[in-house]
C-alpha cells in the first residue's frame, strides 16, 4: 500500500522533479511535442511504465499537447511516493 506524502515531502520531491508542480492536489505537468504522433508516442511510453507500476495517470491529449496528472486513489486521492516514482520515470522518458 502506498504512503501519502506530507506537504514537506511533496515540496522536497518537487525540487527534484523538473517541470512538475502541484495543481488541484495532484502532481501536474504539461508537455508540448512536435505533433500528434510525437505526443501520442510519448503517452504510450508513459502508459507502459505506469502499467508496470500498476499506477495509472490521468492523461489529457489534444494534438501536440499532453497533460499528465498523478494522484493515488488508494490513499484518499492524495499524492504518494508512487506518484513521485512515476513522475521520475516520466522525466527519464523525455527525449
Amino acid at each position: 500500500m502506498p504512503t501519502k506524502l506530507s506537504s514537506t515531502d511533496i515540496q522536497t520531491a518537487l525540487a527534484e522533479l523538473d517541470g512538475w508542480s502541484v495543481a488541484n492536489g495532484k502532481l501536474h505537468r504539461a508537455f508540448t511535442f512536435a505533433d500528434f504522433v510525437a505526443a501520442f508516442g510519448f503517452m504510450t511510453k508513459v502508459a507502459l511504465e505506469a502499467n508496470a507500476l500498476n499506477h495509472h495517470p490521468e492523461f489529457y491529449n489534444v494534438w501536440n499537447r499532453l497533460v499528465i496528472d498523478l494522484v493515488t486513489h488508494d490513499v484518499g486521492d492524495a499524492i504518494s511516493e508512487l506518484d513521485v516514482a512515476l513522475a521520475r520515470k516520466i522525466n527519464r522518458l523525455l527525449p
